[in-house]
């Protein structure tokens, strides 16, 4: 009995084998080769579903449907106008013929090397083809932007960079129009190619950066200038408005100075013409006061004015 059993077994499990073995599945996002002994057999098939193959003998080779993603090295290449720039790029591609993609890259690992082969080059031709205005802009329009320190014309002036003719866009759909072309054989499709950055090389960067500084320095120093000029504007206001005040004061003292000395002058005439001996008795008193002292010594002559008060003074 068991070996009858074992008889009805081996046999079941060989044929679930078969037939499990002979069946495949395609999703959405996948389409399929069939080969045989290396050989590819039949039509591709691109539609999802489940198919049928011979077990052991054929072999399911699946391909991405889906788009794929492409990214290039960073590299140097300089422009129309001898500007060395650094270019990144991508692309999106997709396998359209799985037939020739198989007999040609067989895998998307190879496919990735022919693409860096086809497209690299097309890239460096068209930047090299185009000033560098091309590669960074796609129109003439006017920058909105501001710069502190420069005047509106000055500001104008550094806007236009140049006139646009073909632009950034059209680089792109030439670098498309290039390598689509000698992609087409290996049953691949270029969808979509575009500069993901651009920026100088490191020597260039440093001239820039050095032109950036002393445009800087320039605007600086202007603003110093005009400061300058400003504080000296106001230093010239304040030492006239100082002289201003200085002469007004000067001018109304010497006007009060002036009425004083008259009306002083007034008082002195009209107690000089009240006693006019008392007055100079006065006056010739305070002279000796100013002039005399106990070390002064005089040599007057008996008829001088100066001396005409001492002589009938007794030392009492």
């Amino acid at each position: 009995m068991k070996n009858k059993g074992l008889l009805i077994i081996v046999p079941v499990i060989a044929v679930i084998l078969v037939v499990s073995g002979g069946f495949y599945t395609v999703d959405e996002t996948q389409q399929v080769i069939v080969t045989q002994f290396g050989r590819a057999i039949g039509e591709p098939k691109k539609d999802s579903g489940l198919y049928l193959k011979i077990p052991f003998i054929q072999h399911v080779n699946y391909f991405p449907k889906n788009l794929q993603e492409w990214d290039g090295d960073p590299g140097q290449i300089p422009t129309l106008d001898k500007t060395f720039i650094w270019v990144d790029t991508f692309a999106r591609w997709k396998i359209v013929d799985p037939l020739a993609f198989f007999q040609t890259v067989n895998n998307v690992t190879g496919a990735l090397g022919r693409l860096d082969d086809i497209i690299d080059p097309a890239v460096r031709n068209l930047i090299t083809s185009y000033p560098l205005i091309e590669t960074v802009r796609r129109t003439n329009r006017e920058l909105d932007t501001f710069e502190l320190g420069l005047e509106e014309e000055e500001m104008k002036d550094k806007r236009q960079l140049g006139t646009v003719k073909f632009g950034r866009e059209e680089i792109s759909k030439g670098i498309m129009e290039q390598a689509q072309p000698k992609l087409a054989k290996f049953g691949i499709q270029l969808v979509d190619v575009k500069i993901k950055r651009i920026n100088y090389v490191e020597q260039v960067q440093r001239s820039v950066f050095g032109r950036m500084v002393a445009e800087r320095n320039q605007i600086a120093e202007k603003f110093r200038s005009e400061g300058k000029g400003e504080a000296r504007k106001i230093e010239g206001d304040k030492v006239r408005e100082m002289k201003r005040i200085t002469s007004g004061a000067y001018k109304t003292a010497q006007e009060i100075k002036g009425k004083a000395d008259a009306t002083a002058t007034k008082i002195y005439a009209k107690a000089y013409g009240l006693d006019p001996d008392f007055y100079s008795f006065v006056n010739t008193l305070d002279m000796y006061k100013e002039t005399l002292d106990k070390e002064t010594s005089l040599i007057l002559s008996t008829d001088a004015d100066f001396f005409k008060y001492l002589k009938g003074y007794t030392g009492k």
